[in-house]
């Protein structure tokens, strides 16, 4: 099913940052990608054992430099103290730190995209979340996107992700053996929304996932965590009494596959944004409605698709970034 582009607009549009659709690369024989729902905006691509460097830009210097281009060269954080820049879908970090690929509780994905950096106060969350959620019976997290090195806007994948306060997890257990670099690469995250996109799909989906993300939303640290409508209908319905979390559980389109937890400004980086407050409610009721209806699910494209957003260039960034991103 072809995605309208207003819907893939919007994405850019919004400061929640979902990972938008991309065209996966090539797999090898033995990892054939699953057949595609088209409620998941956002699968996670498989990645390479050999990645490419990026070729060098004819004119970085220009102003038209889309930023993604820039930041998406930057192997290696800029050093100092951690800060994180501006808004969460434009802006940079100083001072990132990487999350080790293996932890005691947690295995990073995707390593060949060189994502799994992160303001510390990110890193210590994720310590953090990864130790209680083998207290709700999670055997381990997989943790896929988190921010570039630099942070800033990407090449691919996402629109937010650029403060180093954002992480996607998988909705898949960690296994109970230590990945080799092919299994990281070429696995693929399982999707928990029905065919019919109205709920869960059961032979998937279990209550232990809504323990995990609750085990998340109560942590004081995070504010937002985005996942399917389906899948936030499934956790209204099992959240029984105790529901005062549910309103950092915010429906957004994709992430059918993960979760995308956000956390807020830390008080250490005084040029952080932080976004409004959640609404108050649990947002389970009339609220969910928009995301079932057949215009949602099933759009019509419009007659005249709209002009393409131009890409984000230093000028729209933060006065630090340009130095952040422009520094060796």
């Amino acid at each position: 099913m072809l995605v309208p582009i207003y819907v893939l607009l919007a994405l850019f549009l919004v400061g929640c940052g979902p990972a938008l659709a991309q065209a996966p690369p090539s797999t090898p024989p033995q990892a054939a990608a699953p057949a595609q729902d088209p409620d998941t905006l956002d699968p996670t691509p498989p990645g390479s054992l050999n990645p490419e460097p990026l070729p060098p830009l004819a004119n970085p210097d220009s102003p038209k430099t889309a930023a993604k281009e820039l930041f998406g060269r930057k192997p290696t954080p800029f050093p100092g103290p951690a800060r994180s820049i501006g808004g969460y879908a434009d802006g940079c970090l100083a001072g990132a730190t990487v999350l080790p690929i293996d932890g005691p509780a947690w295995q990073v994905m995707r390593l060949s995209r060189n994502r799994n950096w992160g303001n510390p106060h990110l890193i210590a969350f994720l310590e953090r979340f990864a130790n209680n959620a083998k207290k709700v019976g999670w055997n381990g997290l997989l943790v896929g996107d988190m921010s570039q090195p630099r942070g800033g806007p990407m090449i691919s994948g996402h629109a937010s992700h650029q403060l180093g306060l954002d992480a996607d997890i998988w909705f898949t257990p960690m296994p109970d053996h230590v990945q080799t670099r092919e299994e990281r690469e070429f696995s693929w995250a399982v999707d928990m929304v029905a065919k019919n996109l109205l709920d869960v799909d059961a032979k998937v989906w279990t209550h232990t996932r809504t323990d995990l993300v609750r085990t998340a939303a109560q942590d004081a640290a995070v504010t937002r965590i985005f996942v399917n409508a389906a899948i936030k209908k499934a956790m209204c319905r099992e959240a029984g009494s105790d529901q005062d979390w549910l309103s950092k559980v915010r429906p957004w389109y994709g992430h059918a596959e993960h979760f995308h937890v956000r956390i807020g400004c830390p008080p250490d980086s005084p040029e952080c944004k932080p976004q409004p407050p959640v609404p108050a409610g649990d947002g389970c009721g009339h609220e969910l409605d928009f995301w079932f209806k057949e215009s949602t699910l099933h759009p019509t494209p419009p007659l005249i698709p709209p002009q393409p957003k131009p890409a984000l260039t230093l000028a729209g960034l933060p006065a630090a970034c340009k130095q952040i991103v422009q520094a060796p």
